[in-house]
């Protein structure tokens, strides 16, 4: 298919700013809280999240600007992007991380946020205008299908076009299968207003299982909806058809994107500890030991070593690992994310 991207994505008219640093990998997720203006019935949030009031700077959970340093410098971050929850219940929390963000990286760091349309106002934008460079609105139009829904959304999002340029200003819409007809109706509303869409492929998750299991199929795999791509296509299509809009940037953003290109990119880019090695996926492997051995304490070796105060361990070079599987010490190779939890995958013994 034509329009379908090298990341397992579809697109016509170019990728939005804010896509390109996420699916290269090179976008921090601020999540700035997990309570939200609205109940939407098909959100995907996990139960660790959804309904608490948790900042989340990617997998680091924290609240000091020092460590949302500390993440954007471990994970070679060039970009954030703003979720929630609604940000706007927490203008105050948002435009503060914001605002460090560029004080510290640049205006060329780039910021885009998720926003519910319900609480927006002139004033909140205006205030969130000085620095988040890009906008998404997530429409109360995708909960329902009504006229007044749809009103009120779209008179919302038009403030946008008093502070943000064009293109500068989307929309999001979770790929619903049979709402298909009613999101394309909306975009052809907001052709005006908006410079991209982006269509997101609808997923199951713990907290909305029940809900979407009773309305919808699932793919093999059993976390996504069927249809669902199928349908983003239908609207890609139409658009394309439409002189009226189809110069709208339109992105269907696949699960596969997320999971396959987007997550392993970023794994990546993070920074790892003295002695990693990366693997082609982005995970890291470390020859490790938990005792100190008397060769350490020789000056001689002390490039060969180094102490991972996190984890109580000793990550060794391979000569030295070799050297000390000779003398009988216990030395594995433990393979783990980069990022900030470090979950370990694989501890293998090689002694």
């Amino acid at each position: 298919m034509k329009f379908k991207t090298k990341y397992d994505s579809y697109n016509i008219n170019t990728l939005p700013k804010g896509c390109k640093y996420c699916v290269r990998g090179e976008k921090l997720v601020l999540f700035i809280s997990g309570i939200c203006s609205r109940a939407c019935w098909y959100c995907s949030l996990s139960d660790k999240r959804k309904n608490k009031d948790v900042i989340c700077f990617n997998e680091r959970i924290a609240k000091k600007n020092s460590e949302l340093y500390k993440e954007i410098k471990e994970s070679n971050a060039s970009s954030m992007g703003i979720t929630g929850g609604d940000p706007l219940l927490y203008l105050n929390r948002t435009i503060s991380y914001a605002k460090f963000a560029k004080q510290k990286f640049g205006k060329s760091f780039h910021i885009h946020i998720y926003l519910p349309t319900k609480l927006i106002t002139k004033d909140k934008i205006k205030k969130l205008s000085k620095y988040i460079d890009e906008i998404r609105f997530n429409p109360e139009y995708t909960i329902k299908s009504n006229e007044l829904l749809l009103k009120n959304d779209i008179e919302k999002i038009k403030i946008a076009s008093l502070f943000y340029k064009k293109e500068n200003i989307g929309i999001e819409l979770p790929m619903i299968p049979n709402r298909k007809e009613d999101f394309l109706k909306m975009i052809l509303e907001l052709k005006d207003i908006i410079g991209f869409v982006n269509l997101n492929e609808f997923e199951l998750s713990e907290t909305n299982m029940d809900k979407v299991t009773k309305k919808y199929k699932l793919n093999e795999g059993g976390y996504t909806i069927k249809n669902s791509i199928k349908s983003g296509i239908w609207i890609i299509n139409e658009i394309k058809k439409n002189k009226e809009i189809n110069k709208i940037k339109v992105h269907l953003c696949t699960a596969n994107l997320k999971n396959n290109y987007q997550f392993k990119n970023r794994l990546k880019l993070h920074k790892v500890l003295p002695f990693g090695d990366k693997t082609k996926e982005g995970m890291v492997k470390y020859l490790v030991t938990n005792t100190k051995p008397k060769i350490i304490q020789n000056p001689k070796n002390k490039k060969t070593y180094f102490y991972d105060k996190e984890k109580k361990r000793y990550n060794l070079s391979e000569s030295l690992a070799k050297e000390l599987i000779k003398n009988k010490q216990k030395i594995f190779l433990i393979e783990e994310f980069p990022t900030y939890d470090r979950i370990e995958v694989e501890v293998q013994e090689l002694n």
